[in-house]
């Protein structure tokens, strides 16, 4: 840690829970709120593409319409999830998570109105779809808006979050775009943006595999073309996590704590991935009648990938700020002996016991 690096002092309150509960808040409901996030960007720009491809072929249009009304439940499902890694992460990292939100500032503040106009757009694009007909262009430009956002906001939240984990670059940032600049914020990014399609493509699976044989037919497609379509989106993306993946790992900067555990996390999940993709292109390659058979088999391979993920993510969390946790809770007991040494000095200047001070 460099001499120069700030050492603040934290706020003496208690925890509100048992640390090991505030942990497993933080990482479960954590990974509740980031697939549904990954639903909201990857229906997003689905439902974009495929209203592109609909100008030319109507089928798609029809494709585009079911994508976007899944996209408002998933993101009211994020947001609600969200609330609890937010208080954990606050009460467990408190002065490294409002560091970093301070020193990205206005754009850490503007996370509030472009999520509201984010959300606005998506419901004007999915209940006036058929009202804007006529005005197909509008209708794409607003979802283009819409997707604009979806990808603008996670960078921001990506940008602050790598912030905090490296207190000896908090002297150098001058704002976003300089902690935008810092190692792995990009690649940690490609990796969030490739997950987005990956984990859409399985709800489509999960939704077109039993819808009725009748509303498939309206819609232009069959069952198995549709279900077929959705392994795609799974299947390319995760497999071009297996160059993202190791690139964000590799450029995670150097900690001095010990990472064995994240490296057996982050290992486990590559040969799971690897288990998932066999499991999925043998359903795309399968005939129509069975393709589907092993979708509780893909959705458990990913589960599993997701969580290893989200405990390699913490265990690096904690090895990044040990060292400096380490001195802030040694200058948190300095500032409480001192301040605990002015109150009885200012006690026996005043000349009240004790007892009746606070």
């Amino acid at each position: 840690m460099s001499p120069t690096t700030p050492v603040p002092h934290d706020i003496p309150l208690p925890m509100p829970a048992p640390e090991p509960l505030l942990v497993a808040v933080l990482i479960v409901f954590f990974l509740m709120h980031i697939v549904f996030v990954n639903l909201m960007v990857g229906g997003a720009l689905m439902s974009l593409y495929y209203e592109l491809r609909g100008l030319k072929e109507k089928r798609y249009d029809r494709l585009a319409y079911e994508i976007a009304a899944t996209i408002t439940a998933n993101k009211s499902i994020a947001v609600v999830l969200g609330v609890g890694p937010l208080l954990a992460i606050n009460t467990l990292y408190t002065v490294y998570f409002y560091t970093a939100n301070a020193l990205t500032g206005a754009f850490w503040i503007a996370i509030v109105p472009l999520v509201i106009v984010a959300f606005v757009l998506t419901y004007v694009h999915k209940y006036l779809w058929h009202q804007m007909e006529r005005v197909r262009w509008l209708h794409i430009a607003v979802a283009a808006a819409a997707c604009l956002l979806f990808l603008f906001i996670p960078l921001i939240f990506l940008t602050n979050v790598n912030l905090m984990l490296f207190p000896d670059k908090w002297g150098s940032v001058q704002g976003f775009f300089s902690a935008l600049a810092l190692p792995n914020v990009l690649p940690r990014y490609a990796h969030f943006i490739l997950a987005c399609p990956a984990m859409t493509g399985l709800l489509l699976v999960w939704l077109f595999r039993r819808r009725p044989e009748a509303e498939i037919a309206e819609m232009g497609f069959s069952r198995a073309e549709l279900v077929r379509l959705g392994y795609r989106w799974a299947f390319w993306p995760t497999m071009a996590q297996f160059i993202v993946g190791p690139i964000a790992f590799f450029t995670l900067p150097h900690v001095a704590s010990p990472i064995g555990g994240v490296i057996a996390a982050f290992g486990l999940s590559f040969l799971l991935a690897f288990a998932l993709c066999v499991v999925m292109i043998r359903e795309i390659r399968g005939p129509d009648g069975s393709i589907g058979r092993r979708f509780g088999t893909t959705c458990a391979l990913m589960l599993a990938v997701v969580a290893l993920m989200g405990v390699g993510r913490h265990l690096y969390r904690e090895a990044a700020v040990a060292p400096h946790r380490a001195q802030v809770e040694a200058k948190t007991k300095d500032y409480i002996r001192r301040a605990d040494e002015a109150r009885r000095a200012a006690q026996a200047r005043d000349g009240a016991p004790a007892s009746v001070r606070p």
